[in-house]
């Protein structure tokens, strides 16, 4: 039905899905690049979307360096082990753990360990992205 008011012909799209694999790419990591990284942008191109969905692995030695943020992110361990540090205060995190930071925090991740550390990353857009 694709959420469709039938009284006035408006309503949300349906879906988006989008195959994994026709968005990875092997690149630096964001701020700093401090190493590589395997990241998806797993919702770029998607159509009036509210909102950032990605996977990244921060390959061995990696870091997202540490940067502030204007708006809320939320990062879920899928596997591997690494540290987030908020405002100065540090966190160990492995597979089953997530980290929400919160807005106008200085933020950042890091890979430990010897396997890659692979992380979901969500956070809102500030505008609808145009096509």
């Amino acid at each position: 039905m694709g959420g469709i008011d039938w009284a006035t012909g408006r309503g949300a799209r349906a879906m988006a899905v989008i195959d994994e694999a026709a968005k990875q790419r092997d690149e630096p990591t964001p701020h700093g690049k401090i190493g590589m990284s395997t990241a998806w942008r797993i919702t770029d191109g998607v159509p009036g979307r509210m909102m950032e969905y990605r996977k990244r692995a921060l390959h061995p030695g990696s870091a997202i360096g540490v940067h502030p943020i204007d708006h809320d992110e939320v990062y879920a361990v899928v596997s591997g082990e690494g540290e987030v540090v908020s405002d100065g205060v540090t966190a160990k995190l492995k597979p089953g753990m997530t980290a929400y930071l919160y807005t106008g925090a200085q933020v950042g991740i890091r890979q430990t360990g010897s396997a890659p550390l692979v992380l979901i990353i969500s956070y809102p857009l500030e505008k609808v992205p145009q096509p």
